[in-house]
């Protein structure tokens, strides 16, 4: 099993992330257009893993997993990656990454 990084760490880095966290709060569903064409919907989410604003950070849900979350939840982020947009740092799990919903 792949160790967790703290998501006080996660907000430092861009990629091959391993994090743990529980899901806070989740925000309503938007869609919004691809580069390539199409849609896809998207949904941000706040996830944590500590008591203190350091212990936060933004989740972006796209497509079937913003059905698959909900707070409460606690979600495993293997091989994620971070970007940065509009001064706020989230963590996706992005075309190359997996999460699991409340692992066993």
């Amino acid at each position: 099993m792949a160790e967790f990084i703290p998501i006080s760490q996660v907000k430092k880095m861009r990629s091959g992330i391993n994090a743990k966290a529980e899901v806070k709060s989740k925000g309503d569903p938007r869609t919004v257009n691809l580069k390539n064409g199409g849609t896809v919907d998207v949904c941000d989410a706040v996830i944590a893993d500590g008591e203190t604003e350091d212990d936060q950070m933004k989740l972006t849900l796209w497509g079937d997993d913003i059905k698959a979350v909900n707070v409460g939840d606690v979600v495993v982020i293997t091989n994620g990656y971070t970007n940065e947009f509009k001064g706020e740092v989230s963590l996706t799990k992005g075309k190359f990454g997996q999460m699991e919903v409340n692992p066993q």
